[in-house]
This record gives structure tokens, sequence and C-alpha cells, in this order.
């Protein structure tokens, strides 16, 4: 039955042979390895590994989906905070440092300010309002979102914090304020596929490690 599925007479063909080996190996590995859904704002790639148990031997099934209610949900958070929020923010956030500072516009202090000002405090709220309305708005609990929340929000603000002050320094040195956010809109989109990885990613190790370099209640309890 196998060379006939294969197309492939059992002959003196020695690509069937090389074929049905491969096959066996993959078979072999899908014993040990198992291929999840991984999820994004705006699509799942389905793994589907070759486990048929006889000799039938297929190719991986490979379907894109878009995740039409993560699209509109991670949208929404972008009309409903990220662009008026972000529109007086960074008006202000210049005119609070020409007029109030009176430093020089595009000098290396202006940019270093606005760079500094914005990652401390623009950054981290950016970052709170989004992990807990991505929470409410999967149905969580208040406890559920406050927990994740204390999960995702030190790993994402290590991580972010050696990229946005990069995208930043470019921004307000070359781009002038009225562009601002939509230079920065161009980025917030990998930003939020970023952002929802590390939700998805849950309790890994990894942010477990991140989440304890900050020192924590018990922590400074046993240090007093």
């Amino acid at each position: 039955m196998v060379p006939e599925l294969l197309g492939n007479p059992p002959g003196e063909d020695t690509g069937y042979k090389l074929r049905l080996d491969l096959g066996i190996w993959r078979h072999s590995c899908s014993n040990h390895y198992s291929f999840n859904c991984q999820e994004t704002p705006s699509f799942t790639v389905l793994h589907q590994s070759p486990l048929d148990e006889g000799h039938d031997i297929q190719e991986e099934d490979k379907e894109l989906k878009i995740n039409w209610k993560r699209v509109a949900t991670t949208s929404l958070f972008g009309f409903g905070f990220v662009g008026p929020v972000g529109h007086y923010w960074y008006e202000g956030l210049d005119r609070y440092i020409r007029l109030r500072l009176c430093l020089q516009p595009n000098s290396f202090r202006f940019v270093a300010t606005k760079v500094a000002i914005d990652g401390f405090i623009f950054g981290p709220l950016d970052l709170l309002v989004f992990f807990t309305y991505m929470g409410f708005s999967a149905g969580k609990s208040f406890p559920q979102v406050k927990e994740n929340v204390k999960r995702d929000f030190v790993p994402a603000l290590i991580l972010e914090g050696g990229v946005w002050p990069i995208v930043q320094v470019a921004n307000f040195r070359y781009i002038p304020v009225r562009y601002q956010l939509l230079y920065v809109n161009v980025f917030c989109l990998l930003d939020s596929c970023f952002l929802s990885w590390i939700e998805q990613q849950e309790d890994a190790p990894w942010k477990q490690w991140l989440n304890s370099l900050l020192p924590s209640k018990e922590k400074r309890g046993q240090g007093g």
C-alpha cells in the first residue's frame, strides 16, 4: 500500500527509500514533541503533525486564520487610549520642555529629557493600561487581572526598556511634533504583538527570573 501512496514503485528508485526514511524519522520525532497553537493579536498558526500509526505519510498542514476578535480588541485599545492620550502627551511634553525647562529644540539635552520623561511616565502607564484592559476584555475577574499585571508588567517593562528609547530618540530628534504619534503607531503595531506574546507566556521561567530582580515585600521584610 505504501508505494501507491508515495506515488513511486519500491523497485530501484532510491528517492523512494529516502522519502520513506524521512517519513519514519518525522513520525518518530512526533512522538517526542508536540506542536501547540501560538496565538498573536492578528492571527493563529495551527501546526498538524503526521501521527498516523499506519504507513500513510502526510505533509504538515499549516492553516492561517485571523483572530478578528483579538484584532478588534487591540485596535480599540489604540483608538481609545493610545490615540487621544498620545496626541495630548506629545504636544504637552514638547511644550513643557521648551517653555518650562527652556531647552533648545533638537539639542542633546532636549531629546534626552524627552526620552527620559516618556520612558518613566508614559511607558509604564501604557503597559499598565494595556495589560489591565486585555485582562478585562478576556472576561477575567479583578483578582485575576491583578495577578496577571503583577506577572507581566515588570518583564515587559525591562524588555521594552531596551527598545523604545532608541525608537523615541529618532522620534524626538527628527520627527515634527504633529507627526510623532503617527511615527510611534507604526511601532505600536509590533509592540502590541510583543505584549500579547508576553501575556501568553503566562508564568514562564524567564518571567519569574525577571520579576525576581526587583525586591518583593517578603525580601524587604527579611532584610528589615
